[in-house]
């Protein structure tokens, strides 16, 4: 007897589903469930999820400007200096735009300098700039282009990654020496409790950071126009 046709009969006597016939007992087939796959969910966790430095989450919807990184001139030094770690890696030539490809070599060059040593490498900067390039030979006025890769902004004096652990700090400045040169511009390493920068200028010994957020005091004319050079004496 086929499945189909024991599954009628059993439509036609209801008794029949209770398994039993005679005292005797029996389980009746069902035809084969197919289970649906496997979703991978993630359990909730108060944790959030791993954060992707080299990517934003959102995606590329809208096109992202140009732009210029973001200069602070109100006084502030956020972002210069070493937080988490032990030692950092601060750009201090001018800012410009870094592709996140040149930011993951920098980081691989940082890991394969320090492999088999007990560290943390903590990243200050993420790449959430789109960059869109049009074709060759493509004419103007055409629209911004296509999604090419992403990019970070990264200013002047700002930490681009940090180290913790319990290494020589010859073998940190070896490592950020590898990755500054895999990274365009000129930087510099710091330690941890090294003064702030704002702008371009250390706040250290002998530099105030209300010194340098007064405001600036006009001088009259006559002692302006003498700091002018002239080749004759008045």
């Amino acid at each position: 007897m086929s499945l189909t046709t024991l599954q009628r009969c059993l439509k036609s006597f209801p008794w029949l589903s209770h398994g039993s016939i005679r005292g005797s007992t029996f389980k009746v087939p069902s035809q084969r469930q197919h289970k649906s796959p496997l979703i991978s969910t993630r359990t909730f966790s108060s944790t959030s999820s791993r954060f992707n430095w080299l990517a934003p989450k959102r995606g590329h919807n809208e096109k992202n400007r140009k732009g210029r990184p973001r200069m602070r001139t109100g006084g502030s030094t956020k972002g210069t200096t070493v937080v988490w770690g032990d030692y950092g890696l601060r750009m201090r030539d001018h800012d410009r735009r870094i592709a996140a490809k040149q930011l993951q070599i920098a980081a691989d060059a940082i890991k394969m300098r320090l492999r088999g040593q007990r560290y943390r490498l903590y990243t200050r900067v993420c790449a959430n700039i789109g960059v869109y390039t049009s074709g060759n030979e493509v004419r103007m006025g055409k629209g911004k282009g296509s999604f090419d890769y992403w990019a970070a902004r990264v200013a002047v004096s700002r930490i681009l990654f940090e180290l913790k652990g319990d290494l020589h700090e010859q073998i940190v400045r070896d490592a950020f020496r590898l990755a500054g040169n895999k990274l365009p511009g000129l930087y510099e390493f710091v330690r941890k409790g090294d003064p702030p920068v704002m702008g371009i200028t250390k706040v250290e010994a002998g530099t105030t950071l209300e010194e340098m957020q007064r405001p600036r005091i006009k001088l009259p004319m006559d002692v302006t126009a003498g700091r002018i050079p002239a080749t004759t004496p008045p």
